[in-house]
């Protein structure tokens, strides 16, 4: 078993270190923004937030789960809760393969010319660097009105 709850102060160093261990982008980590996900015991199990951008754009981001408890909706569950509070669209950027797990909730790829600048910028710089590595893009820019 497991609770929801917006994130207190004292979760800051757990959320910081879930995004840390899951290799995420740790930019723009606000406590406040955050909804966790605590075991029975008291531990942060898993976490998201819904990240400001300029010009009102928002974005759905850092969902992480610990490892032991993946794959028990866990990441549903925060999914849900953050877009139940959430009015107008909302953005996401996550890899190509999770892009099936991210439509369950209506989200949609967007084209590059429809993305907003901070979007566009992390695109194109992904698609960038994964030339030099010559790996496949593998990022997606989802969007859910």
């Amino acid at each position: 078993m497991y609770q929801l709850r917006p994130a207190l102060p004292d979760d800051a160093p757990a959320i910081r270190a879930l995004v840390y261990q899951a290799r995420l982008n740790p930019i723009g980590l606000k406590w406040q923004a955050f909804v966790v996900a605590k075991s029975a015991q008291g531990q942060v199990i898993g976490c998201g937030q819904i990240r400001q951008h300029r010009a009102g754009v928002c974005e759905l981001a850092s969902i992480v789960v610990h490892p032991d408890w993946r794959l028990r909706g866990v990441a549903r569950a925060i999914i849900e809760r953050l877009l139940a509070a959430q009015s107008g669209s909302i953005y996401l950027l996550c890899r190509a393969e999770l892009g099936a797990f991210y439509i369950r909730f209506d989200f949609r790829v967007v084209e590059e010319a429809n993305m907003p600048a901070y979007f566009r910028h992390i695109s194109r710089m992904f698609r960038w660097w994964a030339r030099i590595r010559r790996s496949s893009p593998g990022l997606l820019v989802m969007k859910r009105p």
